[in-house]
């Protein structure tokens, strides 16, 4: 059984920062992609930042985020972290970690953090 805990969640004022933390536990064979996803109050989720699990780590972030948040990885502890600066009230969501991940005697697939809130308002 894999699981993906979230932390680090918040309120915060315009302009200010959070960094969420997304630990990975449990039965793993190989972590090939985090990401972090974040869904607003009557939105679809929306995909904002990922990290290829490799020697290289290329990231990508989607436009709105870029300059402003950073996605990183811990190895040795099978953590992803999203460093999120210069934060406006459109970042309102839930923001939720993803991993692309493979388990014994299980194919490689998507697991799902459970989900942390991070609130932009003065």
């Amino acid at each position: 059984q894999v699981q993906l805990v979230e932390s680090g969640g918040g309120l915060v004022q315009p302009g200010g920062s959070l960094k969420l933390s997304c630990a990975a536990s449990g039965s793993i064979l190989s972590i090939y992609r985090m990401a972090w996803y974040r869904q607003a109050p009557g939105k679809h989720r929306e995909w904002v930042a990922s990290i290829a699990v490799s020697t290289s780590d290329s990231t990508n972030y989607r436009d709105s985020v870029k300059g402003r948040f950073a996605i990183s990885r811990d190895n040795s502890n099978n953590t992803v972290y999203l460093q999120m600066n210069g934060l406006k009230p459109e970042d309102t969501a839930v923001y939720y970690c993803n991993g692309f991940i493979s388990a014994p005697s299980i194919r490689t697939r998507d697991y799902w953090g459970q989900g942390t809130q991070v609130t932009v308002s003065s």
